[in-house]
């Protein structure tokens, strides 16, 4: 009866979250979220090995979804001083999430945490402001360098946790250097294929396609890439992150293409992943105002040092479209969660720090959502010009 109890549980979820969501004006992934931590609190969603492996798909298609929205060809595009500028972003933000952690004395762990950006989110933020915001293209952008920084640093940091220092860790980072290498190298090959065989593209993936090969090609390298990473014993997430980027790539001619996966992932799996996170909240841990202080200060600091570091490209954007720019870095709710899990898993975080980051991903999530809005909706005046 659990396992039967646990479907409709989520099934009623799936269906009332976008009525929440419209009538509070927070993501649905918040409600979700939410929605899933109470119902958990009342025995409707308990610990279900199904349930699990759903949610873990549901991460991976996000991560798969949110390589989709990467073109690598921007940087190519793009002057050399957005190169710099984004780098030196980067740095900015480990300097001051590390100068946080000192101050405050927090868990040595929180310097892999607090840095980290996911684009994961601000595909939700396309869907209201429009790809024409200048700040929004730029944060992908630039996220787009975070996000792969912060993968890597999460793969490396996943096999400390698991194995210690020693002789595995060694393999993972030479498996990592191999895996980079040969992405890179195929990368290479394809493009030069394809420009010699451009009809190869339509071939696989035809604008007429009454069997739906372009969804079943792009499965096949979802997973694909997942089994490889597998087989490497590397971050299952960065492998579906650069299984989107490779589609996004290479099939370009597939306007269509981003939406129908889309549809899919953010109506059934990626909403499961969330309703799992929110299950493995204890509601009785908001009693806490410990936990509350906690998660706060995580949230504080990394909007901060995130609008902080921003200052670097103030002569790229106005005042009011930096803020914009490091409030929608501010919600790396899946590798902060992902990250969080693992460090849990292998005890290296006691179960107060883990709830701690969930939290804070929560109050990240809904904060930054209501102040981008409230921001983007002043009117421009001096100063912020």
């Amino acid at each position: 009866m659990s396992d039967v109890v646990i479907i409709i549980t989520i099934s009623v979820i799936l269906s009332i979250s976008p009525f929440f969501s419209r009538y509070f004006h927070v993501p649905s992934l918040v409600i979700e979220i939410i929605l899933g931590s109470i119902t958990a609190y009342f025995g409707f969603l308990t610990d279900n090995n199904l349930f699990k492996i759903i949610a873990e798909v549901g991460f991976f298609y996000l991560m798969f979804m949110a390589g989709m929205e990467v073109d690598l060809r921007i940087f190519s595009n793009k002057k050399t001083s957005f190169i710099k500028e984004g780098v030196l972003y980067l740095i900015l933000l480990y300097i001051l999430s590390f100068l946080g952690i000192y101050y405050f004395n927090l868990d040595s762990l929180l310097i892999i945490l607090l840095p980290m950006l996911s684009v994961g989110l601000i595909l939700t933020l396309y869907k209201e402001y429009g790809k024409e915001a200048k700040w929004l293209n730029l944060s992908m952008s630039v996220g787009t360098m975070g996000e792969l920084v912060s993968i890597i640093l999460l793969t490396l940091s996943g096999a400390v946790l698991e194995y210690g220092v020693g002789v595995q860790l060694y393999k993972t980072i030479a498996f990592l250097i191999l895996f980079l290498g040969s992405i890179a190298v195929l990368f290479r090959l394809l493009k030069i294929l394809f420009w010699w065989y451009p009809q190869l593209k339509t071939f696989l993936m035809p604008h007429v396609d009454k069997e739906e090969k372009d969804i079943r090609i792009s499965m096949a390298i979802f997973f694909l890439l997942i089994a490889v990473m597998l087989f490497l014993h590397l971050e299952i997430a960065f492998g579906a992150f650069v299984a989107g980027i490779f589609i996004n790539s290479f099939f370009e001619h597939k306007k269509e293409l981003p939406e129908k996966l889309s549809s899919f992932g953010f109506g059934f799996l990626i909403p499961v992943f969330f309703i799992y996170i929110g299950s493995t909240f204890n509601l009785t841990a908001l009693l806490s105002s410990d936990l509350i202080i906690h998660a706060l200060l995580i949230t504080v600091l990394m909007v901060s040092s995130r609008i902080l570091a921003s200052f670097v490209f103030i002569k790229i954007l106005n005042l009011k479209e930096v803020i914009l720019f490091g409030l929608s870095h501010s919600m790396p709710l899946t590798l902060l969660i992902a990250v969080a899990t693992i460090a849990y898993n292998s005890k290296s975080i006691e179960h107060f720090t883990y709830l701690s980051f969930v939290l804070a991903s929560i109050f990240e999530v809904i904060l930054v959502m209501i102040g981008i809005k409230l921001i983007n909706n002043i009117k421009n005046k001096r100063g912020l010009v």
